[in-house]
């Protein structure tokens, strides 16, 4: 980057100062042209004014200059002595407007004017000292527009090199920061530039990166105490079966282990719906009817012998995954009937452009401080309880999941009863 700039910034300026070389060079020249032949008419009506008579009387005393009358006939009817000894009888060229011509080797200016007697004089101005004005200008445009461009190089490789020096030290952080040391910042400078800006953005983004690393570690820690749990509890009782044949009976055995492979069977199917989720799994979409899919639920708990009020569900369609909604619904059903005393209520309420799924119980409740980590994974309020039904603390988690992959959000509260009341907020079918 910074030979690019440097290198577009010379080329930018090379090319002006080319364009701006040319163009002075080419006007001075016009100018001192134009100021020559200013300087020599103005010396040739002089001149006019000066000779009296015919036949030139004064112009042989002319010293200095290239001057001759040239008669009709064309002539030369007198002549300058250095006219005489440059030229000798050769008569100077006649015209209109001023012209260049070579005399003796040297360039010179001819220009003529008109006299009485139908005569014209003749003089011719050298103009070597503009050859070599404008030479010299040559020369020192050719030797500065080269320095002039060294110049802005070396300072534009200076300046952008001192600007990048801060983006070359969060680079040289940055790539020294691994896995296990996220907790590491960029040091952000105090120029309260761009740069400055870069720092602090490196620095959010690592921010997210150790708290999802730590969420990680975190997940991937409970992960392998859930599922060592069934596995260690299926070992036990094979161990004890074998060692101990008369305490257990291949019934007793195959009912632990048809157990404890349901729940790991269970927490597996979760934790690969989650991994889903986080990849976005949840793109699928297609309308979806909330009330079939709550009265589905509420059929489902009442066959199981739960009070359920379902008097609120109203017809609402939704854009989703019509497997994932579902699974939504059955979680915070199952949730629901896990912690409630006796009753349960779903409801389905659109309004507006959104559509409000409700359910709530008449359990304990959700403490206010643990109303936002309940959502996480792996996180029980109730142990013992949680666990002794079933429970793997990945429901509301896989709640949350599906609600954000559907463009909602999901919420807990206090229901009517003093229980949880839990809400899931979809955007309605347009």
């Amino acid at each position: 980057m910074r030979a690019r700039t440097t290198l577009g910034a010379t080329l930018v300026v090379a090319i002006a100062l080319l364009i701006g070389a040319v163009s002075f060079y080419g006007i001075l020249s016009s100018s001192i042209h134009d100021s020559t032949e200013r300087a020599a008419e103005q010396r040739l009506d002089e001149l006019a004014g000066r000779l009296d008579g015919p036949g030139g009387r004064g112009v042989d005393s002319l010293e200095d200059e290239i001057v001759q009358i040239i008669g009709r006939d064309g002539t030369v009817r007198a002549a300058s002595e250095d006219a005489r000894d440059d030229l000798g009888s050769a008569s100077l060229p006649v015209a209109d407007h001023p012209r260049t011509l070579s005399i003796d080797g040297h360039a010179h200016l001819v220009v003529s004017d008109d006299l009485d007697n139908d005569e014209t004089l003749v003089l011719a101005v050298p103009v070597d000292d503009d050859a070599e004005t404008l030479s010299t200008v040559a020369v020192l445009l050719a030797v500065a527009v080269p320095l002039l461009l060294l110049l802005v190089a070396i300072t534009t490789w200076l300046v952008v090199g001192r600007a990048l020096r801060p983006v070359t030290r969060i680079r040289q952080e940055v790539d020294g920061i691994s896995a296990e040391r996220l907790h590491r910042r960029v040091e952000v400078p105090a120029s309260a530039d761009e740069i400055a800006a870069l720092a602090s953005t490196m620095n959010r983004m690592l921010d997210r990166l150790d708290s999802s690393a730590t969420a990680q570690r975190r997940f991937v820690s409970d992960a392998s105490h859930e599922l060592r749990s069934p596995l260690a509890t299926i070992r036990q009782h094979a161990e004890l079966a074998q060692a101990h044949p008369a305490t257990t009976s291949i019934g007793e055995l195959a009912e632990v282990v048809s157990e404890e492979g349901l729940r790991l069977q269970g927490i597996v199917e979760s934790l690969l719906l989650l991994a889903r989720l986080d990849e976005g799994g949840g793109a699928h979409q297609e309308p979806v009817d909330l009330d079939d899919l709550a009265l589905g639920e509420v059929r489902r708990l009442r066959a199981r012998g739960v009070d359920v009020d379902g008097s609120g569900i109203r017809a609402a369609r939704v854009e989703g995954d019509p497997r994932l909604l579902g699974q939504l619904a059955r979680n915070l059903a199952d949730n629901a009937v896990r912690h409630a005393a006796g009753r349960v209520a779903i409801s389905v309420i659109p309004e507006g452009s959104w559509v409000f799924v409700t359910v709530e119980d008449d359990g304990s409740g959700v403490p206010d401080d643990e109303r936002d980590r309940i959502f996480e994974r792996f996180v029980r309020l109730d142990e013992a309880r949680s666990r002794d039904a079933g429970g793997s603390g990945l429901g509301l988690a896989i709640v949350q999941g599906i609600a954000a992959a559907s463009g909602g959000t999901a919420s807990v509260d206090v229901s009517r009863w003093g229980g949880a009341r839990f809400v899931v907020t979809l955007p309605l079918a347009s």
